[in-house]
């Protein structure tokens, strides 16, 4: 169906609310609808998508990008390198500081890591969503919620944006005699290596489920930036002791090939994958199919 800007004010209808949003930048797979005045039938379209969803004539969509493929696989780039460049060198300036005890390197990691995932949702979610990690877009495509097409793109340039963020932390500590694990993740002496497999799946798990739950519920970016990026803090306070709290394949993939560690990688690689796609069927066979199949977005313009 073709699709010319009209000039009027353009919505999106998603789990029976009725949002203010920009013109998508590709009309791609779009049906779009022409109403005279949005507002006037604003709550009549809301309330009968909401007590009859089965009888409501109204065309549905798979997916709303927000910005265009090569924009949303930049934002990718730009987050995960951030996410990279800061959390794993915060893990490497904490190892050079001098009377910092444990607990206290503990939380400056954990705040280092949950604030730049904040920041990164702020500035860069309306974009692509700002999942920053392979694991989160495989629970979102899993639950219908990123398309099949963006999901190969989204972690190429995640693990590129990773690479180039672990690779600058060690440019960056070489001038300080550079830290060997350069912010890699380690298992606890007496962690096995099912058990951190596990305890990661689970980890990414409860991140995944978060971002869910903040898409659905929290409907702004600054709500669900401090939901997700608390979660991670509250993940890593739990969890960093005994698995460094990867819950990010790149997360530990780029400092690992950066510094040459790579002993127990897999467990990095095979835990937070197996807990995005854990997290992506639970959200698919409990969200969706409460809503419904009628639960999908309609452009309003």
């Amino acid at each position: 169906m073709g699709w010319k800007p009209t000039g009027r004010p353009c919505y999106v209808l998603d789990q029976a609310r009725l949002r203010p949003h920009e013109p998508p930048a590709s009309t791609s797979g779009f049906i779009y609808l022409t109403i005279p005045n949005p507002w006037a039938a604003r709550f009549a379209i809301e309330e009968e998508f909401r007590h009859g969803p089965q009888n409501c004539n109204i065309p549905l969509l798979s997916s709303h990008p927000h910005a265009s493929r090569r924009a949303r696989c930049l934002s990718e780039l730009l987050g995960t390198y951030l996410l990279v460049l800061i959390g794993p060198g915060t893990v490497a300036a904490v190892s050079l500081a001098q009377g910092i005890t444990a607990f206290e390197a503990l939380l400056i990691i954990g705040f280092a890591f949950g604030a730049t995932v904040a920041i990164v949702i702020l500035l860069l979610g309306r974009i692509s969503g700002a999942h920053i990690n392979p694991a989160v877009t495989l629970a979102h495509t899993i639950a219908g919620k990123t398309s099949l097409e963006m999901f190969l793109p989204y972690i190429s340039f995640q693990v590129l944006g990773g690479l180039l963020g672990a690779f600058t932390v060690k440019l960056i500590f070489s001038q300080f005699g550079s830290p060997a694990d350069l912010g890699t993740t380690k298992l606890a002496s007496g962690v096995s290596l099912p058990v951190g497999t596990l305890l990661e799946a689970v980890g990414t798990f409860v991140l995944a489920m978060s971002g869910f739950v903040a898409s659905l519920r929290v409907h702004k970016k600054p709500g669900e930036a401090a939901l997700i990026g608390s979660t991670l803090f509250v993940i890593i306070l739990a969890l960093g002791p005994l698995t460094n709290a990867s819950l990010n394949p790149v997360r530990s993939l780029g400092p690992a090939l950066a510094s040459g560690y790579l002993t127990n990688l897999y467990v990095y690689l095979i835990g937070p994958l197996v807990g995005g796609l854990i997290a992506g069927l639970v959200f698919r066979l409990f969200e969706r199919s409460r809503i419904g199949q009628w639960s999908r977005i309609v452009c309003l313009c």
